[in-house]
């Protein structure tokens, strides 16, 4: 399908979309935007551009970087919340995927069910961007790892323990283990781990490592990443009580770091919700790079508008 504009349109659903190249090509773009802003200079590629953005869960990072970024790179997020379009039940993602293909440039969307994003993708003729659904979280992960670049500078035997919930998040980490290669240990409680089907194939394709784990310990040993989250997401409330019983032992406290390198790297999408998944003094400690990584989702978001949106 083209754009408007007569370009094939790309949508980035998951990691999986873009190459291991076109993956470093993103990094190195969100670095020399970042430079740029921080320098104070402001390049404008998206200008008279809109970014259609579409949520149906709320948000902190997720709509303020992308609205802040489309305004810095000249162009103009709009908010749509969930009760303007009753997204599959008012209306249906096709029918609002066409229409705003004719009136945007772009939609982000933030939604519960993947297939909602399948949908949009599917009838829009203009770029469709994941902020986040029950499958993935493809832009938290390029943000992470533009943050992991910064402090390791590369990715050469890198070691990421992923410790709690095999969620959204963790789902994206194994993608990302299907473009990088790295070592990924996953240690979740018996019955949250991540998709099985993506654990098969994500392990028999590569280029990176993934082992599945019980033992947070285990996963920790010898790690230059720690990454934890929230035990039960956003719309799994009524499953927090027995949530937080199943995942006694899973919390990344000051005694699990201590398990890792000495200068291991503690990671949380946020938010965080302390002395649970992470304990107060880890993520206000001298491993954590939580708020490093929360500022780059800026930075690897206007990368990603400007890779998909400049054609």
């Amino acid at each position: 399908m083209r754009t408007p504009g007569g370009c094939m349109k790309r949508d980035f659903l998951d990691v999986t979309d873009f190459t291991k190249n076109e993956i470093d090509g993103i990094f190195d773009l969100a670095r020399d935007i970042k430079k740029k802003l921080k320098k104070g200079k402001f390049d404008r590629p998206l200008k008279g551009k809109t970014l259609a953005m579409i949520f149906q869960k709320p948000s902190t990072r997720t709509r303020i970087s992308f609205e802040t970024g489309m305004y810095q790179l000249g162009g103009h997020g709009i908010y749509i919340s969930p009760d303007e379009i009753g997204l599959g039940k008012r209306e249906t993602a096709a029918d609002v995927a066409r229409v705003l293909s004719r009136y945007n440039d772009a939609i982000l969307a933030r939604v519960f069910g993947h297939g909602i994003l399948v949908d949009l993708a599917k009838h829009a003729s203009i770029p469709v961007i994941n902020g986040l659904s029950d499958w993935s979280h493809p832009c938290q992960i390029l943000g992470d790892m533009l943050t992991v670049l910064e402090h390791r500078g590369g990715f050469g035997g890198l070691k990421v323990a992923w410790i709690g919930d095999g969620n959204n998040v963790a789902h994206s980490w194994i993608h990302m283990a299907m473009r990088i290669p790295m070592e990924l240990t996953l240690a979740c409680p018996n019955g949250y781990d991540p998709d099985r089907a993506l654990v098969a194939e994500a392990q028999k394709t590569g280029p990176g490592r993934i082992r599945m784990v019980r033992d947070p310990v285990e996963a920790v040993r010898d790690a230059d990443v720690i990454y934890t989250d929230v035990w039960a997401s956003m719309g799994q409330e009524k499953e927090a009580a027995k949530r937080k019983k199943a995942f006694k032992g899973f919390c990344v406290n000051e005694a699990l770091v201590k398990k890792a390198r000495p200068d291991v790297k503690v990671m949380h999408c946020l938010p965080a919700h302390r002395g649970e998944e992470i304990s107060e003094g880890v993520l206000e400690g001298p491993h954590s790079i939580v708020f490093d990584e929360a500022e780059n989702r800026l930075h690897i978001q206007k990368a990603i508008l400007v890779t998909l949106m400049r054609g």
